[in-house]
Formats: C-alpha cells, structure tokens, sequence
C-alpha cells in the first residue's frame, strides 16, 4: 500500500488519458480490502468508496432490502460521482443485487465480488473447504449456482463446508478485536464439527469483503496448514480488465484519489482508511 500513496497527486490526465473513476460500495468498511487491491492494481484511477454505514450489515437484512439499497446507492454515484465503473465490493450485494443492477444499468461495466471457491478448489489438496460468509451470501441462490458450477466442473469430489456468521462482520467493522476473536472460534469449530469429510480442511474461503481484515485471527485458529483465499485479487484485475486498461503499472506521478462518502457517521471510515490503506484521506456523510 506504501507504493500506492508515495507518489504525486494527478490532476485529471496520465500520459495524455483521461483517468478513469471507479465507484466502489459495501455496508460498511469491509469492502476496503477490495479497495485496497484495487489501489494496487489500478493506481491510476480515482476512487469514490461509500459505505452504507446508516443500513449495515447487509447479510442479515432480506434480499428486499439490500436490494433496493443497492439500487439506490447505484442511482446516486452514476449520477452524482460520473463513476465509469462500479465495483459491487459486498459478496452479499453481490449475491442478492447485482443481476437487478446491471438490468437496470446494461451500458455500464458493474464488477460484483463471490466467494472465492474456485481459486480455492484449485488450491486444496484434500478436497475439504471450508467456506465463511454471511447468512445472506451462504443462502443466496447465486452461491447455490456457484457452488453446483464448481462442484459440477471438478474432476474430484469437493466438499465446500459452509458457516453463515451471524454478526462477524458487524463485530470487525466496529474493531471490536474481543468479539471477532470469540465469534471466529465460533464459527470454525462449527465448521469442523458439521464436516461431511474425514479428510482435513486445508483451505478457508473468506466469503465476506470484511474478513480479510480478520485474517490473522482466522489463520491463528486454523493453523499454519490452512490457507486462507479471499477475492480482492480477482475483483481489482478484472476491474482493470472490463476498464479496457493496460497491464502495465505507471512508474511516475500518479496516486489514486481517494473520496470517501458514508451513510452513517464518517469517522470510523475514515479511522479504518487510516488504518488499513495507510491514507490519510478525510470521510464525508452523505444521505442516500
């Protein structure tokens, strides 16, 4: 991330290109780690993130309501922010909006995030993956075609274990370290006790775009031999991809501009920025 904010602010061009806007939204502060690896990957770009902070956590609300927020929200960086991309950086918006969303918007590029099980198929050894999400993802219908798709594609059997975690996600984005702790030594001992394997979980899926950001709890209590995927990576490449960007990083001049917008109170965006991107950058409220 150091390498992301070193360089020197842009002012609208990147040898001779106008830069592009990409427009990025989650409940919450989880979707900076997609953030993150976008700024990595796509350091050229501007960036408008808005947190939904006023309507969080989204994986326990109906597919109703997360989609009509989703919908909202859409509506209003189009218009408002001139975005020429949307990063859907919420597995479970992804999961219950993002089919709505590009109806409504077909002559736009919507990039959505969804648990990592393919990557995570190619990794396992044994075939035992464990998959953490929300109860909003874990019940989505597109998780079910997902993972009937990859289970379908395998050459071996797969078993993908899966945990809804009622209320991690909220836990993480408040940095409450002693709940996310109890909570994810919650949800791995179910994992192990609901395995329909012998064999050992040897990889661990984090279905929501807040996990990362509890990784070194999560790899402490699975262990050294559990590999742990998340979907960052993959959103920001194909993000670059559907922008019709070249391959190649900018060596000279350019730090993404970063504008940070939130439904509810500003300040914990802003303080987990700080934290987790290493910006400075200030958080604005704004009602949708």
């Amino acid at each position: 991330m150091e390498q992301a904010h070193r360089l020197g602010r842009v002012q609208g061009y990147l040898g001779g290109r106008c830069l592009k806007t990409i427009g990025v939204f989650d409940s919450g502060v989880g979707g900076l780690s997609v953030l993150r690896a976008l700024l990595l990957e796509i350091p050229e770009a501007r960036y408008v993130y808005l947190a939904d902070g006023a309507h969080a956590p989204y994986g326990e609300r109906s597919a109703q309501q997360v989609t009509e927020r989703a919908q909202h929200i859409t509506a209003r960086l189009r218009k408002d922010q001139a975005v020429d991309a949307l990063v859907v950086a919420c597995n479970t918006a992804t999961a219950q909006a993002i089919e709505s969303l590009r109806q409504q918007h077909p002559d736009w590029p919507i990039v959505g995030v969804e648990p990592a099980l393919k990557p995570a198929a190619a990794l396992s050894q044994t075939g035992h993956i464990g998959v953490l999400a929300t109860r909003g993802t874990v019940e989505s219908e597109r998780f079910a075609r997902l993972r009937t798709r990859i289970e379908s594609e395998s050459s071996r059997a797969l078993h993908f274990n899966c945990q809804a975690c009622d209320g991690l996600a909220d836990a993480i984005e408040r940095g409450d370290e002693t709940t996310t702790r109890a909570l994810c030594a919650r949800y791995l001992d179910a994992l192990r006790a609901h395995a329909s394997t012998p064999d050992p979980m040897d990889t661990l899926v984090l279905g929501c775009t807040h996990y990362p950001f509890a990784a070194d709890i999560l790899q402490a209590l699975s262990g050294p031999d559990v590999r742990l995927v998340e979907t960052g990576v993959p959103v920001a490449r194909r993000t670059r991809a559907v922008l019709g960007l070249p391959e190649t990083h900018p060596s000279d001049g350019a730090t993404p501009q970063i504008t940070l917008l939130s439904t509810g109170d500003p300040a914990p965006l802003a303080q987990a920025a700080a934290r987790w991107l290493g910006t400075t950058v200030g958080a604005t409220h704004i009602s949708v």
